[in-house]
């Protein structure tokens, strides 16, 4: 039979259209609500084939779940405000909004070809005044609770743009837009106060089930530090600087200051020696190099945080002559420097600098001729002195939870340490594991698990330097049946020594990593930075202790406060451009900031003929008297509408609550509505938004969760990158490079089910890849080979033969299991390797297989499948509210496996052999092989270690 791809997608997605098929309802009686969401697109122009990539095989997932006999939405829109419409308006001589709608319209007919599962009545556009208003009003509440501030402050700036940017959209120095040398400027700027929700947007970060490198992206980037608040006070001032600092136990290697040029001590010496004309006040220090300071200063404000921080960047700096601090610990005098590698913004704006165990530190103190005073002495030795091999255990004990034991003796003695000791002469490894444990714990109704293969070798040296040994550590794992204890096996002075504590597996992870390479370095070198821990030396009555013990010690010992800081900074959202929501704020010269009476909103965006942004730093809005002159609604006298608008990322930062109640006028959302749909339960969009959207997402919804609107407080449960699609010169897809490929061509030539299936087959989703265009030939042959497959489908025929059952049933697994874990290419290789061996057997498939066939496909390639289901197979409803296919587990199970063998611990030979088979017909098997026979040549058998399912181990 025929099969014209270009009609038959054309009728199916006319009929899902007409019938609105998937256009979700609040609830449908017996399925649980599942929102699928994917990253709503800006509106560019025309898509290529890597914005296909980011949302057809998301779509997949999505039919998947509706599959499942899940309630799915899956709703789509555009991110319609910001800088890159603004500047193709500009560049094209059309007004933004012009320019966006139209590329709204050529968007939506492209996505609708993609025959995704969208549910349309649901679109929200951002530059509408239906959607901005909320922008607004959620400002406000913003506002009201003290979270929406404005203050004059240095900013990036970006000199095309023409508008300030996010520390976050500034990359390598330049605007993330257009590659421009970002420079700072003073500018009056609104900011969200993201950093008064750092520790909960950090410690909620363990409960999502999203990708780990980019948890760990946010935390880095909240940048979470614990360590003291030191004073030092000024030889001859009142002032005082603070510092923090997270090694307080260094303190006695503090040699010199580092403050930020733009530090306030700073800039009041500068202000005094000028007032007095260089007359200082009797008995105040001043700035004896004062004009080479300010040339230092000046300097710096050219440069970016960017620059200053550059990796392998030249430290810079100028000593404040005549200046001294006085360094808590010791009460030495040390001298004073401001140096660019300082931010005003993290910390103090001041650090104590100890070269000794700073990297950074180090470099600037060897160029300035500063001392270096070594505190920390790691615990070293030669094992050459003390040959000595010693067999060492790790016990990790699991509960219940899968939490591992772990022991805290305090910080005097080292803190929380795995449970460990030495192997006694002949003592049987697992033995020595349940000895210590019994010992320090007092539990004893141990299981064990499971015992590493492979010892971990590495040198080991106590704090006595004469006591080194070469050791080998095994980690013997067990589970805790329950929590009886023998207290009588306690030592009588050991007891209340120490506590039990549970952790995590990843906190275990690390401490052993740690632990056993702590001392893994030879003695450092004089005259470089060690940055570890160890026992302090120089350091006065707190010589000895650990580094760890010493920190808390030395932060009373100087009167300091013990301190929680984060590199997080406030979210910047003003923008002096044209193209965004204006900011509803009114400015009165008698009354200040007043806030919009929320009856007034929207405060609809004007339409401008000259939106150019302006060189005075103020938005084109400026320009516009009609909009910039109004009435306090306070006072009623004359004020001003504040002229900047919001960054675009306030408008994705909630769009996803706008989903479920899109065409609500009296609020936001109705909070009903969103308490059955959200949180989101499947999210799906670039890793490139880490630190931006998907930071800003979670702190808006700690906000209406705050504020009452809604009940949780994480947006997103679930979230997965899709990778990056490379043009055919192997760089990403851009217009400006010309290697873009576009998808309308290949729709014509091969249909949309061709070019999603590829995109599914052509790689790990997660990871993406360079184009091949070629490679959609083979998906366009599979598609014609799979459609002809049904040409031998007999209704009479109900029942497959027996052979072919297990092969069916496995590849129904594999199919469930690869789409629901995001690896659609092995999906579809699946899909590829059954119809090989089904087409070996045409006449055995039964009417029932040929449905489960026609279902497998239907997530992948749906508009075939649903003409395979209607015309072909006679069924309806559509087959993509069909129930996905059941599998016999029986059926799927192996009767085979790989053995391999081993000699010596090097794999010689492995084959296939049945599941049951006996541990001595193993054995049997493998010494009668040839290759088996050559090695074993000569030479003496000294044991033959089976290992059930995996592997024989000869060992001679």
């Amino acid at each position: 039979m025929t099969y014209d791809f270009h009609k038959i997608e054309k009728k199916w997605q006319a009929a899902w259209k007409k019938k609105g098929q998937y256009s979700a309802k609040d609830q449908v009686k017996g399925k649980d609500n599942f929102y699928h969401l994917v990253m709503f697109p800006y509106p560019s122009g025309n898509l290529h084939i890597g914005h296909w990539y980011n949302f057809a095989p998301a779509d997949v997932y999505a039919r998947y779940m509706r599959m499942q006999d899940k309630n799915v939405m899956s709703p789509i829109g555009f991110d319609a405000f910001g800088l890159p419409a603004e500047n193709a308006a500009i560049k094209n001589g059309i007004h933004p909004e012009k320019w966006t709608m139209k590329n709204i319209k050529m968007m939506r007919t492209q996505l609708e070809s993609m025959g995704n599962s969208y549910d349309w009545s649901r679109m929200v556009v951002t530059c509408l005044p239906d959607y901005y208003k909320w922008n607004q009003w959620l400002f406000l509440q913003l506002f009201h609770k003290g979270l929406a501030y404005r203050k004059k402050a240095p900013a990036n700036w970006c000199p095309n743009d023409k508008t300030v940017l996010a520390n976050e959209q500034v990359v390598d120095g330049k605007c993330e837009r257009c590659g421009t040398d970002v420079v700072k400027k003073d500018i009056e700027q609104w900011l969200f106060k993201i950093t008064d929700y750092a520790e909960q947007l950090l410690n909620d970060l363990d409960k999502l089930d999203w990708p780990e490198r980019t948890k760990l992206a946010q935390k880095n980037w909240i940048g979470r530090s614990e360590g003291a608040e030191i004073d030092f006070a000024v030889k001859g001032l009142k002032e005082k600087i603070k510092v923090f600092t997270t090694r307080p136990d260094t303190l006695f290697g503090a040699t010199y200051m580092v403050l930020a040029p733009e530090h306030p001590l700073v800039a009041n010496l500068l202000a005094s020696q000028m007032k007095s004309e260089k007359a200082l006040p009797a008995g105040r220090q001043g700035i004896a190099n004062w004009g080479e300071v300010e040339k230092y200063i000046a300097a710096t404000k050219k440069k970016t945080d960017i620059d200053r921080l550059a990796e392998g960047k030249e430290k810079t700096g100028v000593e404040l002559k005549s200046i001294k601090a006085i360094n808590p610990a010791n009460k030495e005098e040390i001298p004073v420097f401001i140096a660019d590698y300082v931010l005003s913004t993290y910390g103090t704006g001041a650090i104590m600098a100890v070269p000794a165990h700073d990297e950074r530190d180090i470099e600037f103190a060897r160029k300035f001729n500063i001392p270096i005073r070594y505190v920390i002495d790691p615990v070293t030795g030669s094992p050459q002195k003390n040959p000595a091999e010693k067999d060492k255990i790790v016990a990790l004990v699991e509960n219940a939870k899968g939490e591992i034991l772990t022991i805290n003796w305090g910080a005097n003695a080292g803190g929380r340490l795995l449970i460990g000791g030495t192997v006694e002469s002949g003592e049987d490894i697992v033995k020595t594991a349940k000895r210590e444990v019994l010992e320090e714990t007092g539990y004893r109704n141990l299981k064990l698990i499971d015992v590493s293969k492979e010892r971990v070798h590495h040198q080991y040296f106590s704090y006595n330097r004469n006591k080194g040994f070469l050791a080998h550590t095994t980690l013997v794992y067990f589970r805790l049946e329950n929590n009886e204890k023998d207290e009588q096996v306690l030592d009588d002075t050991e007891k209340g020594k120490f506590s039990v504590e549970w952790v995590t597996k990843d906190q275990v992870r690390k401490e052993i990593n740690e632990s056993l390479h702590r001392y893994t370095f030879d003695k450092f070198i004089e005259g470089t930075a060690y940055s570890g821990d160890g026992v302090l030396i120089n350091s006065g009555k707190f010589n000895g202790l650990t580094s760890e013990g010493a920190k808390g010690k030395i932060t009373e010992f100087v009167g300091g406060t013990t301190k929680v800081q984060y590199r997080l900074r406030d979210w910047l959202i003003s923008r002096q451009r044209y193209w965004g929501t204006p900011i509803p704020i009114i400015h009165c010269p008698k009354c200040g900031e007043i806030a919009v009476p929320e009856k007034e909103l929207p405060v609809k965006l004007p339409p401008l003929k000259d939106f150019k942004p302006a060189d005075d730093g103020r938005s084109p809005l400026a320009r516009n008297k009609k909009f910039l002159h109004t009435k306090c609604p306070k006072c009623g006298g004359a004020a001003e509408r504040d002229t900047d608008t919001m960054d675009t990322f306030v408008d994705s930062s909630w769009y996803y609550l706008r989903y479920v109640d899109p065409k609500n006028k009296k609020r936001p959302f109705d909070p009903l509505r969103v308490k059955k749909w959200l949180p989101v339960n499947m999210y799906i969009g670039g890793a490139e938004h880490t630190v931006l959207h998907l930071l800003y997402s979670r702190f808006f919804t700690k906000f209406l969760r705050d504020i009452g609107l809604i009940k949780f407080d994480e947006p997103f449960k679930a979230l997965r990158h899709q990778g990056i699609i490379l043009g055919p010169d192997g760089q990403k897809m851009s217009k400006s490079r010309g290697n873009v490929i576009d998808p309308d061509k290949l729709v014509r030539e091969f249909g949309t089910d061709a070019v999603r299936t590829y995109l599914c087959f052509m790689g790990e989703y997660s990871k993406g890849g360079p184009w091949n265009p070629t490679g959609i030939l083979g998906a366009v042959r599979f598609l014609e080979r799979f459609r002809k497959f049904f040409e031998n489908y007999n209704p009479k025929k109900k029942d497959s033969d027996k052979e072919i059952q297990p092969l069916i049933h496995k590849t129904i697994k594999k199919v469930g299991d690869d789409i629901a874990s995001f690896q659609f290419n092995t999906a579809v290789s699946a899909l590829m390797i059954m119809l090989n061996e089904l087409e070996q057997k045409p006449g055995a498939v039964g009417k029932s297989d040929f449905e489960m066939l026609a279902k497998l496909i239907a997530p992948m390639a749906p508009h075939m499948a649903e003409e395979l289901w209607v015309s072909v197979l006679k069924n309806k409803p559509s087959i993509h509210f069909s129930s996905w296919p059941k599998y016999d587990a029986a059926l799927t199970k192996e009767n085979e496996f790989e053995l391999v063998v081993q000699i010596n611990g090097k794999v010689r030979d492995s084959f296939r052999v049945p599941i049951d088979i006996t541990e001595a017909e193993a054995k049997k098997l493998t010494l009668e092989r040839e290759v088996v026979k050559r090695y074993l040549a000569g030479r003496e058998v000294k044991r033959v270690i089976y290992v059930p399912g995996r592997l024989i181990s000869i060992v001679l």
